[in-house]
């Protein structure tokens, strides 16, 4: 594993890692390595079929932010739907940071979107700030568009906790889901049902959106709310 550590570090660009450190404050400065995201994919390409691979994906707890991103690479070539769900619960306890968390998504996922949603809703009934976050992310990505139903958004809008990275994932989700879904979300903004922060910012990002109509927009404007 010192090999793996080692090339990460031979990849290590100071600046990037100064400019990905800003963007993590949950992540300690000491543990980021510094090396971009495309130079990593590409390791964890020529990687992936190698034993020394599926050595490094046997340890848990990794030191640094990049073992855990190369982990989390390393889990989209898994080729077993099963092994792939036990992967990622394995792992999705030790991702503290949402650039982590949103950056894999197993290949074969895509090919068991049928399969997903007991999954997704089981992460997304948990503790943890990042299992959850995963879990919403999956269900924006493969439950908005044919597969949707107003009882998924439900849950997203009854999940209580007060933790930034899960309102703002939240946010995302409503946001995307008025571009995708507009007439049966807008009564979730109409009959505040979201939080009042989850409420604003997800109005917020609908109206950064260029999928959004402009009428569209003016009207969720006049739906932000204040405090009471």
């Amino acid at each position: 594993m010192q090999e793996i550590t080692q090339a990460l570090f031979d990849m290590q660009d100071l600046k990037y890692k100064d400019f990905q450190c800003a963007l993590m404050p949950t992540v300690p400065k000491e543990t980021v390595i510094g090396v971009r995201t495309p130079l990593l994919r590409q390791y964890a390409r020529r990687l992936h079929k190698t034993p020394q691979a599926a050595s490094f994906l046997e340890i848990l707890p990794h030191t640094y932010y990049e073992e855990n991103n190369l982990h989390a690479f390393l889990l989209e070539y898994e080729p077993s739907f099963e092994k792939a769900v036990i992967a990622v619960d394995r792992f999705l306890p030790y991702i503290n940071n949402w650039a982590t968390c949103d950056s894999f998504l197993p290949k074969v996922f895509d090919k068991n979107k049928d399969r997903m949603l007991p999954e997704i809703e089981r992460w997304m009934a948990d503790d943890a700030v990042y299992t959850v976050r995963y879990g919403i992310g999956l269900l924006m990505r493969y439950f908005l568009d044919d597969a949707f139903a107003p009882e998924q958004a439900e849950k997203v809008a009854a999940l209580t906790q007060d933790e930034y990275y899960v309102k703002m994932m939240q946010s995302w989700y409503f946001a995307t889901a008025l571009a995708k879904q507009y007439k049966a979300i807008l009564p979730f903004f109409t009959k505040n049902k979201l939080s009042l922060w989850v409420h604003n910012k997800s109005i917020q990002k609908a109206i950064e959106s260029r999928r959004i109509s402009p009428a569209q927009k003016a009207y969720l404007k006049t739906l932000k709310r204040r405090p009471l």
